[in-house]
């Protein structure tokens, strides 16, 4: 919770408002102390006045009248209790007052503290007690210099008066307090939003990272493990496997090169950025893995995969890539089929499909995650992805993209 460099300037209720209830704000500020010492000075200033008239009517006795002075004293006193004990000291102001008027200010600030702190059910049945008790003063100690209607008009007009103003105080105080819980409240929202955001984009950015280095790695992985079998290979192809280790690593940097860049700014972003992937590389891609010895058959039924969306193009490509990918590393020697077909209008559907491995391999670690990135790709553009094993014990990954009708 932020604190005002202003705090001594506003009420404990507004300057603490993390305290669990206003019976608890007993630490007064600058503020307060200024107020409580107004209102004393206001009840003492009204009994001294009241006091006075009555000592100035003649036929009070003495005992009475020094019985009005202890008893006003102890009802002005009795004000610093006010903000812990409002409902009580109002109950009991309105009660002395019936027989004594020298208390008539204490009562008034009692009940306007009492609206100020207390919600409105409290305050109502306390003030109409004080209404309903306003007449019997009059009647039992009238005021000679004043008509009892005269004195019963007054009396509830300041009983209502402190009353609604009271309210209206206490009305204004839980707007600001609303109106901060609102700002702060919105505030940690803002916060929660941009850790969302740098979550989603850290996600996607390792997303974007396993979709492209796994193809790159694995072409790594399967031809290092070519040479660490085959020592004995033939030059040209232990050349041969040499040049697309070395072709992969590069391709590695730039595609790691490019990821990266997605961390920079707008301005630090080289201007000869290399070209996305697109539904028209999808050879290129068939025949890079057939150069690192896989077997794949190619049924392609688009008629013009360059005219295709660029975002749904990179979608398909990134779906064949990851799931040749998986069938170079899980079933290695078969033979992959890769269909796609669609156009304008009718949508893209890609489908990669590889039978059970038939001959012992060594297993290359995975952790599903690429295939997860897939279905969270798939969806982003408006498609459906769904992938698992087949009835001959293979795999299959088949996806469904839109493509719009031009």
């Amino acid at each position: 919770m932020t604190r005002t460099e202003y705090r001594w300037l506003l009420p404990s209720a507004m300057a603490d408002p993390g305290l669990p209830d206003d019976r608890a704000r007993t630490r007064r500020t600058v503020r307060d102390w200024a107020v409580d010492i107004t209102a004393f000075l206001i009840a003492a200033g009204i009994g001294l006045l009241a006091l006075t008239a009555i000592e100035a009517d003649g036929s009070t006795p003495e005992a009475v009248l020094f019985a009005d002075s202890v008893i006003g004293a102890a009802a002005c006193c009795a004000l610093w209790l006010r903000r812990r004990w409002p409902v009580g000291l109002a109950v009991a102001l309105t009660l002395v007052c019936v027989v004594e008027p020298v208390a008539a200010g204490a009562l008034l600030v009692a009940l306007f503290s009492l609206a100020v702190h207390r919600p409105f059910k409290p305050t109502a049945i306390v003030g109409l007690g004080a209404l309903v008790m306003t007449p019997l003063q009059p009647l039992l100690r009238p005021d000679p210099a004043t008509s009892f209607l005269a004195s019963l008009i007054f009396g509830i007009l300041l009983v209502l008066l402190v009353l609604s103003w009271g309210m209206v105080v206490r009305s204004r105080r839980q707007l600001v307090l609303s109106l901060r819980e609102r700002a702060r409240r919105a505030e940690a929202e803002a916060e929660l939003r941009a850790e969302q955001a740098q979550r989603l984009a850290r996600e996607a950015i390792a997303r974007e990272m396993h979709d492209v280095l796994a193809h790159r790695l694995t072409l790594l992985s399967v031809h290092a493990g070519a040479l660490e079998f085959r020592p004995d290979a033939p030059a040209a192809e232990v050349g041969r496997a040499a040049g697309v280790i070395r072709d992969s690593a590069h391709e590695a940097l730039q595609d790691l090169r490019e990821i990266i860049g997605v961390l920079r700014g707008p301005g630090d972003t080289d201007e000869g950025e290399r070209p996305q992937p697109t539904l028209a590389t999808l050879d290129a891609l068939v025949a890079e893995s057939r150069l690192a010895g896989m077997k794949v058959a190619v049924d392609n039924r688009v008629a013009a995969p360059g005219d295709a969306p660029a975002a749904t193009g990179r979608t398909v490509y990134r779906i064949a890539q990851e799931a040749l990918t998986n069938a170079r590393k899980h079933a290695p020697g078969t033979e992959v089929s890769l269909t796609v077909a669609g156009g304008p209008g009718e949508g893209l559907t890609v489908e990669v499909e590889n039978p059970a491995p038939t001959e012992p391999f060594e297993r290359v670690p995975g952790s599903g995650q690429g295939l997860i990135g897939l279905t969270e790709r798939a969806t982003l553009a408006g498609g459906e992805l769904e992938h698992g094993p087949t009835k001959d014990g293979g795999f299959a990954v088949r996806a469904r993209l839109p493509w719009p009708a031009a």
